[in-house]
Order: structure tokens, then sequence, then C-alpha cells
């Protein structure tokens, strides 16, 4: 089993800051991506972030130049640190681990609950 749970959500004023943190718990063999993806009402879960177990990041051009993510990997934990926050920002934000769990052969993706992030104007 394992588990990925998310911390940080609630209601920020637009131009504020945010903080995510997610940690991933359980049967983890290895670990090779963990990133934050979102859903606003009526829309697609997108990409926000990414990290891999390197430190190579990718953005969504939405978000690039504003946010910053980062992994504790001993910790199997990441964090996503919005600044500028945007109305548009309003989501439902997943956190997201593709890894090999022990006793596995393959390497799949799991996500968190959610945790919602609302923008007020």
């Amino acid at each position: 089993q394992v588990q990925l749970v998310e911390s940080g959500g609630g209601l920020v004023q637009a131009g504020g800051s945010l903080r995510l943190s997610c940690a991933a718990s359980g049967s983890i063999f290895s670990i090779t991506r963990m990133g934050w993806y979102r859903q606003a009402p009526g829309k697609q879960r997108e990409l926000v972030a990414q990290i891999t177990s390197g430190g190579r990041t990718n953005y969504a051009d939405s978000v690039k130049g504003r946010s910053t993510i980062s992994a504790d990997n001993a910790k199997n934990t990441v964090y996503l640190q919005m600044n500028s926050s945007k109305p548009e920002d309003t989501a439902i934000y997943y956190c997201n681990a593709f890894l090999r769990p022990i006793g596995g052969s393959g390497w799949y993706d799991h996500w968190g609950q959610g945790t919602q992030v609302t923008v007020s104007s």
C-alpha cells in the first residue's frame, strides 16, 4: 500500500503565497518523479509542476516564474511554493508520484486525495 498525503491548501488572497506539501509513504521501493496537478471546476486535470529524483523540474507556463517545486528525496516529500497567486489558480491540487512499490515489477502513478486551493480576488 502506498499513500500520498497533501497539506497546505486553503484560502489565500490574490497576490499572496501558498505552500503545498505532499508526503509519500508505505511500501515504496523507489520514486522517480513527483509532481503537482490541479483541476478547476469544469476543466480537465492539468500539470502544474514536476520534479525528478535527479532534481530536474518542469513547470506549466501558467505558473512558470512564480512557482518553485522542490523535494526531499530522503523523506519522499515534495513541495510547491506558489507566489503572486491569481484567482485562476483556484483548483483542487493533487500530488502525484511515479514509483515502484516494494515487491513490484513495474512503475506506477499514484495520486493523493487532493487539497483545495482558493484564491480570492
